[in-house]
């Protein structure tokens, strides 16, 4: 699905990630791990700018319209796949079909009750939430996401991760919490001063090898 060499990147670019080799594959979960500025979400734009039409991209700052609601900032996952009529027309009074699309997807990321409420109303942690929730309603089979559970505990973001992930035929997740890597994903990368400095399975990992990446 990726193939990412920094010999093929600009030169720019190169001098920000340096000697990165990879290769990530369909089935591939890959939990994406490093301390803050070590090049994670360069990394991100480098993977999604190969293939964009086959993203569902999930940014760090959510990327949210805080005035809108719930149900609008989800259905904007799938904005570019429908005529801006039917855009405007949900906006102005979203039909019964859109309605139970985001429903759905709504109640599975615990937001069945928030569907009419605007973000800027929400805890981070349910504006994250809603950042997932337009993620899973756009059309792309594979998951990027740079941070997307921060603001949300333990429990809550293993259940996110478990409800999402099996969406997609590949997912690529920046994540701060090294447990949930190793119990959520198939594989971690860590990188450290925009090297890849850990590149393995994670049923060959323990949570003491990831400690080393920061």
């Amino acid at each position: 699905m990726f193939s990412l060499r920094s010999e093929n990147l600009g030169w720019s670019s190169a001098r920000v990630l340096e000697d990165v080799t990879l290769d990530i594959g369909a089935g591939e979960r890959v939990a994406l791990l490093g301390a803050s500025g070590s090049g994670k979400s360069t990394l991100l734009g480098h993977l999604r700018n190969q293939c964009p039409q086959d993203i569902a991209w999930c940014p760090q700052d959510g990327a949210l319209v805080p005035m809108l609601s719930v149900f609008h900032n989800i259905y904007m996952g799938q904005l570019h796949c429908r005529p801006w009529w039917q855009n405007l027309a949900n906006l102005v009074r979203p039909g019964a079909a859109a309605l139970e699309q985001v429903g759905t997807i709504a109640t599975r990321l615990g937001l069945a009750d928030k569907l009419r409420t605007s973000v800027d109303r929400l805890s981070g942690g349910q504006a994250q939430r809603v950042a997932l929730g337009r993620a899973l309603f756009s059309p792309g089979h594979i998951l990027l996401a740079d941070e997307p559970l921060s603001s949300v505990d333990e429990h809550q973001a293993r259940h996110l991760l478990d409800a999402i992930l099996p969406a997609y035929d590949c997912s690529v997740v920046a994540l701060h919490d090294r447990q949930l890597a190793l119990a959520c994903s198939t594989r971690v990368i860590g990188l450290r001063d925009n090297r890849v400095v850990l590149d393995a399975a994670t049923d060959t990992l323990t949570l003491a090898d990831l400690d080393r990446l920061y």
